[in-house]
């Protein structure tokens, strides 16, 4: 068993599971992954039951009845990971627009440099995304701005979900009353892991959009995102 493991949460990834699990496996730490499906009707938990034959004691696969929201389904991670005993607990896509080279760099943010939180930036250091359509990328970078300047959060890239946490902010953090389900989900835990004065560090990395199986964004997560976090400020999230 490996000290870290890394949550891929899916829905239709039957182009995409094994290629990223595979490419997790062959990095030069040992991860775990757990793989969370929302009962994907093109069957990507049957590849990732075949290939945990492969893989066992490595490889774990929790599924859900139904399409309940990203937030959700990391949270039923989270718990699971924290269950295990892990001391990292990981973020990561299945589709690769996370390259899974840089999982590496996460940990060893959280393991041998200080961070309790290590965010994978695309906007650290300039803006590093590719294949994006360029309104994508303004409103991508504009909403982490935006995020920064309404609630204070000393984060370029307040929306990332490639994120390594140690296992003491998810302790801390009542998984429980996290109240976002979309990509407002992921502005929710880091602002609540700063309000805990956790220290979160932000590794430069490069988001590829996906070339395999399509996007899961929509007009509601943005919604969300946007003004949720102005309730966020307003009301002050329980910690």
């Amino acid at each position: 068993m490996s000290d870290t493991v890394v949550i891929i949460p899916t829905y239709n990834e039957k182009e995409n599971i094994e290629a990223i699990i595979r490419a997790t496996f062959s990095q030069e730490k040992k991860f775990d992954v757990l793989v969370v499906d929302d009962n994907s009707p093109d069957g990507t938990a049957s590849i990732v039951k075949e290939l945990q034959k492969e893989f066992e004691g490595q490889l774990f696969l929790e599924e859900r009845s139904g399409k309940n929201g990203l937030g959700t389904a990391y949270i039923h991670g989270f718990k699971w990971a924290l269950s295990k005993g892990y001391e990292y607990i990981i973020e990561m896509d299945a589709d690769f627009s996370h390259n899974p080279n840089d999982l590496i760099r996460l940990y060893k943010s959280c393991a041998e440099e200080g961070g309790d939180v290590a965010v994978g930036s695309r906007y650290s250091v300039g803006v590093n995304v590719v294949n994006w359509p360029m309104n994508r990328v303004l409103l991508s970078y504009f909403a982490s701005k935006y995020v920064r300047f309404i609630t204070g959060i000393p984060v370029h890239d307040t929306t990332a979900g490639f994120v390594c946490w140690k296992r003491e902010v998810l302790e801390t953090i009542k998984l429980d009353k996290v109240k976002f389900v979309g990509y407002a989900f992921q502005i929710e835990m880091k602002y609540k892991a700063w309000k805990h004065n956790f220290k979160i560090n932000e590794v430069s990395v490069i988001f590829t959009d996906r070339t395999k199986g399509e996007s899961k964004m929509s007009g509601g997560i943005v919604y969300e995102a946007l003004f949720g976090v102005i309730k966020m400020r307003l009301n002050g999230l329980p910690k």
